[in-house]
């Protein structure tokens, strides 16, 4: 945290003495640091899954604090890891990267939010807190090391593809999910994945990262992005019955448009955030769709 003095970092980072309260100085920057649209994003579809799936409200509240904690976790992860990189880029928009925040203050919140995961992971059950665990292993792995290689999806892939399963298995019988939704969930991050990365395209290969979608290049990982998170909904819609029901048909329909218009569409739609917040939309459409049809997929489908 800045110092209180007057000539301490608290001119650098823009705050006139005694105008900036607690809540400016650290708390507001240490949430934008947290990637907090994403990690809101991933702990609201938990809850949906976990509504769609029968997980009772305390077994429910549970997961979702799990969720949130390792989310928390590995957004404040990826900005620390990032911030030399942030900082060559000029990110102004990131709090480590402009000075509002120190990096022994991000670097801090990670291993506590990480401390807090894994007893409310536990809490949901040894074989579910296991899996979460992992998954959150997982998302670490992506931040230190294989964000930058060939692999870069894989964490994406892995984790999400068994978040249906730290659900499943928190149910009395210790359930595994169905096919169709293990596979949905992977293709969905797996898009999430090749979109959340086209904003920072020039500035990732500018500071060395070379995952999956910098090395494919902006098309292709749009392309790539649309044909994953499509084919994640034609799973999610076919799966449960074998047959496409008119809910799941309209959203097929507006997934399949949204591809047309990232594969064929003008250049100029690369850029921005527009596919990442698109791929977010249809992820918790997805859901919904799942709550407001009344699926319980592990009770009514065969693994």
């Amino acid at each position: 945290m800045p110092a209180t003095t007057d000539e301490g970092p608290q001119h650098r980072t823009g705050y006139p003495p005694g105008a900036a309260t607690v809540e400016t100085r650290l708390l507001v920057p240490l949430l934008k640091a947290s990637h907090p649209v994403p990690a809101a994003a991933v702990t609201g579809l938990t809850a949906l899954l976990a509504v769609a799936l029968g997980l009772g409200a305390a077994a429910g509240l549970k997961a979702v604090a799990a969720v949130a904690a390792g989310q928390l976790s590995v957004g404040w992860c990826n900005d620390r890891v990032d911030l030399r990189r942030d900082r060559a880029a000029g990110r102004r928009d990131k709090p480590l990267a402009a000075g509002t925040l120190r990096p022994g203050a991000v670097g801090t919140a990670a291993l506590v939010a990480l401390s807090a995961c894994v007893p409310l992971s536990l809490a949901c059950g040894l074989p579910a807190g296991s899996v979460h665990l992992g998954c959150v292993a997982a998302a670490w792995t992506y931040n230190l090391w294989l964000k930058r290689t060939v692999l870069s999806w894989l964490p994406y892939t892995l984790a999400f593809g068994l978040l249906p399963a730290f659900l499943t298995l928190a149910l009395p019988g210790r359930p595994w999910p169905p096919w169709w939704l293990t596979a949905a969930a992977a293709l969905l991050a797996t898009g999430a994945h090749f979109a959340n990365v086209l904003p920072d395209i020039e500035d990732d290969l500018a500071g060395g990262v070379r995952g999956l979608p910098q090395r494919l290049g902006r098309r292709a990982s749009q392309a790539c992005a649309a044909v994953t998170v499509f084919a994640s909904c034609v799973v999610l819609a076919v799966g449960p019955t074998g047959s496409v029901p008119l809910t799941g048909a309209v959203l097929i329909g507006a997934t399949l448009v949204l591809c047309l218009i990232s594969v064929a569409g003008p250049p100029a739609l690369a850029g921005g955030r527009l596919p990442f917040v698109a791929i977010m939309a249809m992820a918790g459409a997805d859901a919904v769709l799942l709550v407001l049809a009344g699926t319980h997929p592990v009770g009514q489908v065969r693994p």
